[in-house]
C-alpha cells in the first residue's frame, strides 16, 4: 500500500472508494450496508495513516475481496449486457427474409413497405406462362403423380415406380428450358429432388474429340446436375450415324448408367425436334426403356406471340406509340402465318425485340437532352430491320 501520510483528506477518500468499490464508486454506492462498510474501513485507514500503521491484512483482505467480486459482477453484468445484444441482434436477424438479410445488415433502406415481394411458386410460374395449355396440364398430371406416390410411400404403402425421364419435343422457342427450370423447382418443392436446380447442356458439352474423354465430360455435368435435372438439348446429335471416331455413344451410355445409379436424385430430360427425337430415343433399347414419357411443345399462335412481345415491353419498360404497336402487331402476324422451318418461336420475338431496343437507342442517344418519354417510347422508325 501506497504511503499516505501527506495525503489530503480529499485524496484520502478517493483512495478509499478506489480501494472499496473500483473506479465507478459514484454510480455503485447503493446499499446501505456498502455506505456502511465504506465508512469503517475510511475511519481505520485514517486512523493508521494519522498512527503511521498500516490497516489491518484483515481489511485489505476483504478490500480486495471485495473488488474481486465486484469485477466478477461487472464481468457477468457485461457477459449478460452481451448475451441480450446477441439476442436482439439475432431475433432482428430472422425477422428479415433471407434474399433481403445482406441489405439488413449492410444498413441498407429496406423496399418500399418494408416488405419485399414473395417469390412465386413454381407452380405459379408455371400458370403465368403464356400459351402452353397441353403442357401446363402435363405437368400438373405428372406432380400430382409423384405427390401421391410420396404420400403412400410415408405411410408405408406400396407405391408404383414413376419415370420421372422426360422428352421434350417441339420447335425452337416454344418453351422447354423454361418448363424444364420449372419442373426442376416442382421437384424439389415435393421432395422429389435435393437442389432443383437445371443444368441445361447439348452435345458440345457432353463429347469430346479423343478416346476416354468424352466420359469424364459426361461424369461431369451429370455430377454438376445431382439433386436436380440434366438438360440435354438437341439430344439426337449424340448418336450421328456413320461418323467414324465419334464417342456421342460413349456419353449416351454413360448417362444411362447415371440414371440408373441416382434413380432418387437425378431427372434426365432431352429434348429436340419432334421426328428426330423419336428415332434417337427408339434407336437404342436402353433410351427407349427410360424414357417413355413425351411432352409435346405446341408451336404459339400469332395471338401468343403479340402477347410475349407486349410482356418484353413490360418488363422492361417500354411503350409504343399507336402507329409502332399496329406496325409489330402486323409484322408479327406475317411471320406467324409464313413460318418455316427455321421459324423460333418466341425466340423470334426475342430476337426482334432486341433489335428495336437496339434501333431505339441508336435514335435516342443522338438527342442533346431525351425526356423520359423519348427513352421509353418506341416510334415506327426504331423498327427498320425487323
Amino acid at each position: 500500500m501506497k504511503d499516505k501520510s501527506n495525503l489530503r483528506i480529499d485524496e484520502i477518500i478517493d483512495s478509499v472508494y478506489s480501494d472499496f468499490f473500483g473506479n465507478d464508486v459514484l454510480t455503485r454506492m447503493t446499499k446501505k450496508s456498502d455506505r456502511e462498510k465504506m465508512d469503517a474501513l475510511l475511519d481505520e485507514k485514517l486512523s493508521s495513516i494519522k498512527n503511521g500503521t498500516p490497516a489491518s491484512p484483515s481489511t485489505e483482505k476483504k478490500s480486495g475481496e471485495k473488488k474481486a467480486d465486484e469485477k466478477s459482477a461487472d464481468s457477468k453484468a457485461a457477459a449478460d449486457k452481451n448475451t441480450d445484444k446477441e439476442k436482439e441482434k439475432e431475433k432482428a436477424e430472422e425477422s428479415v427474409p433471407e434474399a433481403d438479410a445482406p441489405k439488413a445488415a449492410a444498413g441498407s433502406t429496406p423496399e418500399k413497405g418494408g416488405k419485399k415481394e414473395p417469390e412465386k411458386s413454381a407452380m405459379e410460374e408455371l400458370d403465368e406462362l403464356i400459351g402452353l395449355g397441353s403442357i401446363k396440364e402435363d405437368v400438373k398430371e405428372l406432380v400430382s403423380l409423384v405427390k401421391m406416390q410420396k404420400m403412400r410411400e410415408a405411410k408405408g404403402m406400396k407405391t408404383v415406380p414413376v419415370s420421372l425421364h422426360l422428352v421434350f419435343s417441339g420447335n425452337p422457342g416454344t418453351g422447354k428450358t423454361t418448363v424444364a427450370r420449372i419442373l426442376a423447382r416442382l421437384y424439389k418443392e415435393i421432395g422429389v429432388l435435393s437442389k432443383g436446380q437445371l443444368v441445361e447442356v447439348d452435345r458440345s458439352g457432353l463429347v469430346a474429340g479423343y478416346v476416354g474423354q468424352t466420359a469424364i465430360k459426361t461424369q461431369e455435368k451429370i455430377k454438376e446436375a445431382m439433386g436436380g435435372i440434366l438438360f440435354i438439348d438437341e439430344a439426337y446429335t449424340l448418336n450421328k450415324e456413320g461418323g467414324q471416331g465419334d464417342f456421342g455413344q460413349e456419353a449416351i451410355d454413360t448417362i444411362l448408367k447415371a440414371m440408373e445409379d441416382n434413380r432418387k436424385d437425378l431427372v434426365v430430360i432431352v429434348a429436340g425436334y419432334t421426328e428426330l427425337m423419336k428415332k434417337f430415343v427408339e434407336s437404342n433399347p436402353g433410351l427407349k426403356s427410360r424414357f417413355n414419357k413425351y411432352m409435346e411443345f405446341p408451336d404459339y399462335t400469332a395471338d401468343e406471340l403479340i402477347r410475349i412481345w407486349e410482356m418484353n415491353c413490360r418488363k422492361y419498360n417500354y411503350t409504343f406509340s399507336l402507329e409502332a404497336k399496329e406496325m409489330v402487331e402486323g409484322i408479327i402476324k406475317k411471320r406467324e402465318a409464313e413460318k418455316g422451318e427455321n421459324f423460333a418461336n418466341a425466340r423470334d420475338i426475342r430476337n426482334m425485340f432486341e433489335t428495336v431496343i437496339t434501333n431505339h437507342a441508336t435514335r435516342v442517344a443522338e438527342m442533346e437532352d431525351p425526356s423520359d418519354n423519348d427513352l421509353t417510347t418506341i416510334m415506327t422508325m426504331d423498327l427498320k430491320d425487323i
